[in-house]
């Protein structure tokens, strides 16, 4: 959205969009590394709503990785500056729920 957003102008109306929602959930960061562009848009956006709106950040790697998914390192220190400050954070851990759910899935259709 707000790649498109910087070709047909529309960039700045999405940012406010994203300022003004109450809770914006970011789900799996980090599937791909981040480009520059990306991380600019993503220190925009928590600029925007630090000390302002909630952001829940979904994520495969542990924060401790989230610098190495992102190109330019002065911007990744930003964000995470932004993102980790005030954060409150939950690391789970055991088997995926997706794979006791396969296991409960197949018992049910055997049993």
């Amino acid at each position: 959205m707000l790649a498109q957003g910087r070709v047909d102008g529309s960039w700045l109306k999405h940012l406010k969009q994203l300022q003004k929602t109450q809770v914006l959930i970011l789900d799996d960061l980090g599937l791909e590394p981040l480009t520059n562009a990306q991380c600019n848009d993503l220190l925009e956006i928590t600029e925007d709503r630090y000390g302002q709106s909630s952001t829940i950040v979904v994520s495969q790697f542990p924060v401790d990785k989230w610098h190495g998914l992102m190109e330019n390192p002065t911007t990744a220190d930003a964000i995470l500056d932004r993102v980790v400050h005030n954060a409150h954070r939950l690391v789970l851990q055991g088997e995926s729920m997706r794979k006791n759910n396969l296991a409960v899935e197949s018992d049910e259709k055997t049993g």
